[in-house]
C-alpha cells in the first residue's frame, strides 16, 4: 500500500480503528473521516508513529458539505486510490414506527455519502487506471433483522451498487468489493436487550466458536484493497466466522 491514499468513512469506530492503523503500517496514507470526538482521539494514538493520517470530522449526513470537504481532502492528498464507505448509522425500533425520513437519513449517511465519496474518487482512479473500492455491508442482508429496517436496505443497497460499478468500473482498472462482516462486539451490538444471550446465539450460529475481531475485518479489507485482489471484482466477502455461506 506504500504510496496509495486510502479515504475510509467510519475510520475511528470498532471495526475501523485496527484497519486504520494496519493500512498505515503497509505505507498507505489514510484519511480518516469520523465526528466522533472521543474515537478520533484513540485513532490518533493508536496511529502515531505508523505513517501519515488525516483526520475529517465531517457530517456525512450533509451531502453537500461532504463534496466541499473531498475537494478538499483530494486537493491535499493529490487524489484518492483507496475508498472505504464505511460509516453507519443504525436507528432502531419496529418499522411502524420508522418515518419516510428516518429511512432518508439513513440512506443518506449509509448509502448517498459513499456514493459522493466514489464520485470525487474517480477521476484520479480513472487517469492512473487503478483503483479500489470497497462497501461494508453486514451479514442482516443476508435474513432480515427485526427493527432495523432502514439499515438492512441500506447494506442491502451498497451489494447492488457494488455489483453495478464492478461492472461499469472495470475497463479502468478499478476494483470494486464489499465486505459483510457478521456480528461483532462494536458498539452496534450494545442496543440489544440481552448481550449474553445475543452472544450465546452468535456462537451458536457460527461454523467457528468465537467472536469476531477487529482485526478479521481489517486482514479482508487491506486484501481487498491491495494489489493482489485486482482481478476479483463484485463480490461481497462474507466475514462472519462461518454463519451465513454464501
Amino acid at each position: 500500500m506504500k504510496g496509495r491514499s486510502v479515504l475510509y468513512t467510519g475510520a475511528a469506530g470498532g471495526l475501523g480503528l485496527e484497519t486504520s492503523v494496519l493500512l498505515l503500517q503497509r505505507g498507505a496514507v489514510v484519511v480518516a473521516v469520523d465526528n466522533d470526538p472521543a474515537k478520533v482521539a484513540q485513532l490518533q494514538a493508536a496511529a502515531e508513529g505508523h505513517g501519515r493520517l488525516i483526520v475529517s470530522t465531517a457530517d456525512l449526513s450533509d451531502l453537500a458539505g461532504w463534496r466541499t470537504e473531498l475537494e478538499r481532502l483530494v486537493a491535499e492528498t493529490g487524489g484518492v486510490d483507496v475508498v472505504i464507505n464505511n460509516a453507519a448509522i443504525y436507528p432502531a425500533k419496529p418499522f411502524d414506527e420508522f418515518t419516510v425520513e428516518d429511512h432518508q437519513r439513513v440512506q443518506r449517511v449509509n448509502v448517498d455519502a459513499g456514493i459522493v465519496a466514489v464520485q470525487a474518487a474517480l477521476p484520479a482512479m480513472r487517469a492512473q487506471g487503478w483503483g479500489r473500492i470497497i462497501n461494508v455491508s453486514s451479514i442482516t442482508i443476508s435474513g432480515g433483522w427485526a427493527s432495523l429496517s432502514p439499515y438492512v436496505a441500506s447494506k442491502a443497497a451498497l451489494v447492488g451498487l457494488t455489483r453495478a460499478w464492478a461492472r461499469e468500473f472495470g475497463p479502468d482498472g478499478i476494483t470494486v468489493n464489499a465486505i459483510a462482516p457478521g456480528a461483532f462486539p462494536t458498539d452496534a451490538e450494545k442496543i440489544h436487550p440481552d448481550p449474553e444471550g445475543y452472544n450465546r446465539m452468535v456462537l451458536d450460529a457460527q461454523a467457528v466458536k468465537r467472536r469476531g475481531t477487529a482485526a478479521d475485518i481489517a486482514a479482508a479489507i487491506a486484501f481487498l484493497a491491495g494489489d493482489e485482489a485486482g482481478f476479483i471484482t463484485g463480490q461481497t466477502l462474507h466475514v462472519n466466522g462461518g454463519w451465513v455461506m454464501a
